[in-house]
């Protein structure tokens, strides 16, 4: 043991010796940050996993307008067909008429066909194949690997769309958003959107694949850059906005081009992660601010601005629903 102390004296010796030699100053060679790409690589790993463990089911494909069918039926030769699904989801055979398939599974179809031809003959077989998927398409954009617009077969989930998309960059943020057709209209009887927005450390790293939610037609997957915000509700343009450094309340809702006539100045809502997964609320008074008479509110990356409409109760309830890591939001409530 003593002489491996002074073995270990001598080394620190010489290295101070040459440390003199070179100057009164030594620096450390530079330490690259590899933070990021770590944190992205198990970013990608998750994904990758979690795809592998599941397994797609193809006849869980819902059928939609202008897919193509090819059907057939034994011992029924009027009944080989290759044809496409209408814009109102119908199609028409010979001996059963029209029939709706829109929505329903190729089991589905074949059980119905089937029924159908009992009063022509007493045992066959149908099959029903999705020639071409055209109706069941997913856009997935933003910082992805392979941003594209994809047509899928059978359920998929987030997760399923971000590996067909190569995985996420290093320049991706924290959230990943799902914008939603709404099927039906709002209190102005227009179309619109909802939106919803899911943790991608939550979802990837801290593994909460409740998080994993299924997506549908007409569904768009962005993964923007770190830095934005959202702003919704009685405004004239909502969505997904870039923050342009220290940007403020009245900033972002003037970059969303203002508020409708008949928004409520002093009670927006601002929803911030507070970093447990959950979202704080900060009442603001819009109107007060604009005119001075209160400070403007500088924002953080992921807020969620709500402007609520006046004459409708209970505004947000119902119209931002959270919990932890998710947050679904749109442009009309639910009373």
């Amino acid at each position: 043991m003593y002489n491996g102390f002074v073995r270990f004296v001598l080394i620190q010796c010489i290295v101070l010796s040459i440390a003199a030699c070179g100057g009164s100053s030594v620096k450390a060679p530079p330490v690259a940050d590899y933070s990021i790409q770590k944190k992205t690589d198990i970013m990608n790993e998750a994904l990758m996993l979690s795809a592998a463990s599941r397994q797609t089911n193809g006849d869980d494909y819902l059928i939609g307008p202008e897919d193509i069918l090819e059907i057939e039926a034994f011992n029924v030769e009027e009944l080989k067909k290759t044809l496409r699904v209408n814009s109102t989801g119908v199609i028409a055979l010979p001996l059963i008429g029209i029939i709706k398939v829109e929505g329903m599974t190729t089991s589905g179809v074949e059980q119905l066909i089937t029924k159908k031809l009992e009063k022509y003959v007493e045992e066959t077989v149908v099959n029903v194949f999705v020639k071409e998927y055209k109706s069941q398409r997913i856009s997935v954009i933003g910082a992805v690997e392979k941003p594209h617009v994809f047509a899928v077969t059978g359920q998929r989930y987030v997760i399923d769309m971000l590996m067909m998309a190569g995985g996420i960059r290093n320049d991706a943020g924290k959230i990943c958003y799902v914008i939603r057709p709404e099927k039906t209209a709002g209190p102005d009887n227009t179309a619109g959107n909802s939106m919803i927005v899911i943790d991608l450390d939550e979802l990837l790293i801290n593994g909460n694949l409740s998080l994993n939610i299924p997506v549908f037609a007409g569904d768009v997957i962005n993964v923007p850059k770190g830095g934005i915000f959202f702003v919704d509700g009685a405004i004239n343009t909502p969505g997904a906005y870039t923050m342009k450094g220290q940007t403020t309340l009245v900033q972002a809702i003037s970059m969303a081009k203002g508020v409708n006539s008949n928004a409520v100045m002093d009670d927006i809502r601002i929803f911030r992660d507070n970093g447990n997964g959950d979202r704080d609320i900060i009442i603001a008074d819009y109107g007060a601010m604009k005119k001075g008479k209160e400070p403007d509110i500088f924002l953080a990356e992921n807020d969620i601005i709500i402007v609520p409409r006046s004459g409708i109760k209970k505004f947000f309830n119902g119209f931002i629903s959270t919990i932890k890591g998710f947050v679904s939001f749109g442009s009309y409530p639910i009373f």
